[in-house]
């Protein structure tokens, strides 16, 4: 019904490092050139966690914008924009907390999870009690059927799913809704009609999920049937009203594998980062005085690679050949670890060149960023006004 769509966003909490790079941004670089996507800066998100230090979002948000353009996000095949340039995001989100239980909102595995990670901090308020509810408004705000997650998050997207359910339920059963619905089914042809009558009961009887997919299909290749019609005939099949809401999908992404400088996950808490576009030297600088395996005191030590958080960064960045030169190197003592060290630090600067290079446009006219992203806005916005119209429409507040 409604067109493929990928929405991801990132909170500015600092600089970026390599960690985001393999972890989100580059994913994000691929999905730009199989699918139309909105990347947006989450800064109200950033307010849940540093409400009592914003400016650590206002000095962040412009360095973070830059760094997705150093990455290879295009402005061109991708839509960039700013969560709070938005005001739509903040009106879906208070009409979805009037219909969403507090229960819901309680059992999010992250809500208490994040509470013990960040036990110094009073997070006794809404803002992150109902930050998966914002989270929620984001996705359905662009009516999103597509958002690259961890498995750690896809819970997240289980939530939105109930509440666009919850909301099509309360809110999409038009006046004669029925009668509407076995009208447009007509309007997909006979034989095409009354397949779709059975696809819909085996599903409705059954639970056939190939039945389902197989009417979805159906109603993807009606190019006879107009848009609010096709709304009727989704709800009309999955057993609840006029869809506005459009449930999304979890779109998998492999867990992040870039290691910290100490063989950890690579974070700024744990002082372990490289960050994008830092200067050679200090890259260099980084990577030489890495920890290594502790077992090789002496040059002549043999050592283990997979106990070395350089081997982690030979994953990545090395080529199979290197790799097996570090194996049996490392194991034999044949190397010293300042030589095993060398391929991965000129990886790190090849890639970074390339991100220096794409940047230094934007540092040299900030402005040319600030307009990206006014148009970034403008195009987000259309699409947005459009959910909402229908949200107003569907609640009542059409009157306005």
């Amino acid at each position: 019904m409604y067109a493929e769509r990928v929405l991801s966003g990132m909170r500015p909490t600092g600089r970026l490092h390599l960690g985001h790079y393999h972890g989100v941004l580059k994913n994000w670089v691929k999905l730009q050139e199989e699918y139309p996507c909105l990347f947006f800066v989450a800064d109200w998100h950033a307010l849940t966690t540093v409400y009592d230090s914003p400016e650590v979002i206002a000095d962040s948000v412009w360095d973070m914008l830059v760094d997705w353009l150093a990455a290879g996000v295009d402005p061109e095949k991708a839509t960039i924009f700013i969560q709070s340039k938005l005001p739509q995001h903040a009106e879906l989100h208070l009409l979805l907390s009037m219909i969403s239980p507090v229960g819901w909102l309680e059992r999010v595995p992250t809500y208490k999870d994040q509470q013990e990670k960040l036990a110094h901090k009073d997070l006794a308020t809404y803002g992150f009690l109902g930050y998966p509810l914002l989270m929620s408004a984001d996705i359905l705000l662009y009516r999103a059927d597509k958002v690259p997650v961890g498995e750690d998050q896809v819970p997240h997207i289980e939530f939105t799913r109930e509440i666009a359910r919850r909301f099509n339920h309360l809110f999409g059963r038009e006046p004669g809704f029925e009668d509407k619905a076995k009208d447009a089914v007509k309007k997909l042809g006979g034989k095409a009609g009354k397949l779709f009558e059975e696809l819909r009961k085996r599903f409705q009887q059954e639970g056939d999920a190939e039945a389902l997919e197989q009417a979805r299909l159906m109603l993807r290749e009606a190019g006879s049937v107009g848009h609010v019609d096709l709304e009727r005939l989704h709800g009309y099949l999955e057993g609840s009203g006029k869809m506005i809401l459009v449930e999304p999908g979890a779109l998998l992404t492999e867990a992040a594998r870039m290691p910290g400088l100490d063989g950890q996950k690579m974070s700024k808490s744990y002082g372990n980062t490289i960050f994008l576009r830092e200067d050679p030297a200090t890259v260099t600088k980084k990577i030489r005085t890495m920890q290594t395996d502790p077992a090789r005191v002496r040059r002549t030590d043999p050592g283990d690679p997979d106990k070395c958080p350089v081997w982690q960064f030979h994953v990545i960045y090395s080529d199979e050949d290197t790799r097996s030169w570090v194996q049996k190197g490392c194991r034999s003592a044949g190397i010293g670890c300042i030589e095993c060290k060398q391929p991965v630090i000129d990886g790190v600067l090849k890639e970074q060149v390339v991100m220096h290079e794409r940047a230094q446009r934007y540092i040299e006219d900030p402005a040319l960023m600030r307009r990206i992203v006014a148009d970034g806005c403008e195009r987000a916005s259309v699409l947005a006004e459009e959910t909402m119209r229908d949200v107003r429409e569907a609640m009542g507040l059409s009157y306005r």
